[in-house]
């Protein structure tokens, strides 16, 4: 690992960076200022500016403007791989991994230590790979295939590939977004130890509670400006929110309850098996029910069940699963996707880049796909009715984007999130499943998507929401049901719902 080195030692410098794209101008005369063995919170809502900054400092793509110091020394970077050599790394929220190689393979792909007959030296390979996860207390024997770790893990296989290049500087980009409780711990554990061997530490994230176990600065950014910056003990959580947001933080999380009406969706005895795991259930006879204008929150932990549930309902895995399906009191055939979409069942997926959007494609295009059917004339897409149904959904939930035809990866987080809303929303859903609707998004995105169900609860739609954020749930539910390793353990009224009683339904039960 690193030497020791001073907690004032400033050892990467960016002074007046901006940025532009078509249409945006993504940052707009930033400074940064990152110390050895401190850990500097990068905060601003999506749309901010701060992946930018992440990709600049990483060398994806070069600044328009400014300069960047790496201990005293100008740098530019032409390629990520100059920066990695030059010690700084980046970890993004969607791990850089190769699932079918192993761990040590991952950590030196490319970079594979060589015997004098021009082959792999795996024996050494796997000794270097074992003394790094020995740092980081990651016992897993370095042969074993990535694609057999959970998240957790293969992100602390990414921290070690970090530290294979003797980096000094690491960039971690919302890095709990996917980790159990007891894995966010030994994250933190981890950080912690990094810092004190000098590791300077940049960190995204949108989860302001997290601050307080690892955080020593803090840099705001709002519309590509940096608004604020400071150690994070100068400030309250709501002069954070304050300048992440421009707005008092008592705006941002509120909802209009209303009398539920007649049951829309009823599952009864749904059973999903465990393909990996013979008589093992991964949904284990579950039963509710959800009522028109009503939001039924799913809380459980990683593992719960939450997400098969829904991929269930939405006929995704029909060829395993058993239990019945009514909608407005109809009982219905769930065998595919379509079938769902023509019961008036709607589900925006956890992970909206790898399920939820076409990136490559255009808001129109991704907003029309679920709806192509009823608007092809005499064989071909009516262009014209496609781009009067993606804008009026674009108006509808106040999706910001330069053009309808922008491709959705050129979008923020939040932005992307709600293309895909309007994609369902499209197809007139009885009911929309909501899977970790705001994962990955900041503040006000979170209360947008918070107004627009409570919208769409009040025009009578039957909304699900899964979430592992149990405020989330509080704020949005009329009622909450937990899950628990594939089984629904309780239900509660919201009026009834505190934090101990739904986390005490949530964890397992020892035998």
């Amino acid at each position: 690992m690193m030497p020791n080195s001073s907690p004032a030692e400033v050892v990467l410098q960016a002074r007046n960076i901006s940025k532009s794209f078509p249409g945006v101008r993504a940052l707009d005369g930033v400074d940064l200022d990152v110390c050895a063995g401190r850990l500097t919170a990068v905060l601003g809502e999506n749309g901010a500016g701060k992946s930018t900054l992440m990709n600049i400092l990483a060398g994806v793509f070069p600044p328009d403007e400014g300069e960047i110091h790496l201990e005293g020394r100008r740098v530019q970077f032409a390629n990520p791989r100059q920066a990695q050599l030059a010690g700084i790394a980046i970890i993004f929220q969607e791990l850089n991994l190769v699932p079918t190689l192993s761990i040590a393979e991952n950590i030196f792909l490319g970079r594979e230590p060589v015997r004098r007959s021009g082959l792999i030296d795996y024996d050494r390979m796997h000794q270097q790979a074992a003394a790094l996860l020995a740092e980081l207390e990651l016992r897993s024997d370095p042969r074993t295939q990535v694609s057999n770790l959970r998240v957790g893990q293969q992100q602390v296989v990414e921290i070690a590939k970090a530290l294979s290049f003797n980096s000094r500087i690491i960039i971690m980009d919302e890095p709990t977004s996917a980790l159990s409780e007891l894995e966010v711990q030994h994250l933190f554990g981890l950080i912690n130890r990094l810092k004190q061997q000098g590791v300077a530490i940049i960190y995204i994230t949108h989860k302001l509670d997290e601050l307080p176990h690892i955080a020593d600065d803090i840099v705001v950014l709002r519309d590509g400006k940096r608004v604020g910056a400071g150690p994070f003990r100068e400030f309250s959580t709501d002069q954070i929110v304050r300048m992440m947001v421009g707005r008092e933080p008592t705006e941002l999380y509120s909802r209009t309850r209303t009398q539920p009406g007649d049951v829309v969706l009823r599952a009864e005895h749904i059973v999903l098996p465990n393909p990996d795991m013979p008589g093992a259930c991964l949904v284990d006879d579950v039963s509710f029910e959800v009522r028109a204008g009503e939001v039924l929150g799913i809380f459980g932990l990683m593992g719960a069940g939450r997400t098969e549930l829904l991929e269930t309902l939405f006929g995704l895995h029909a060829d395993r699963a058993t239990g019945s399906v009514c909608v407005r009191g109809k009982s219905v055939r769930l065998d595919s996707p379509t079938d769902a979409i023509a019961a008036g069942i709607a589900l925006a997926p956890e992970d909206r880049k790898l399920a939820g959007l076409v990136l490559g494609m255009s808001v129109v295009e991704n907003t029309s796909l679920p709806s192509l059917a009823r608007l092809v004339r005499f064989g071909l897409i009516d262009h014209r009715a496609e781009r009067a149904l993606a804008q009026q959904f674009v108006g509808r939930l106040q999706i910001k984007t330069p053009s309808l035809d922008q491709a959705v990866l050129n979008l923020s987080g939040g932005t992307q999130q709600k293309v895909v809303l309007a994609k369902w929303l499209a197809t007139n859903p009885t009911v929309l499943l909501l899977d970790e609707p705001t994962r990955g998004i900041d503040i006000n995105a979170k209360r947008e998507i918070y107004g627009l169900i409570d919208q769409l609860a009040r025009a009578g739609l039957a909304i699900v929401v899964a979430s592992s954020e149990l405020p989330e749930l509080m704020a949005v539910a009329d009622r909450i049901m937990v899950m628990c390793e594939g089984r629904k353990t309780a239900e509660f009224a919201r009026a009834d719902a505190t934090d101990e009683k739904i986390m005490h339904a949530a964890l397992p039960k020892s035998n």
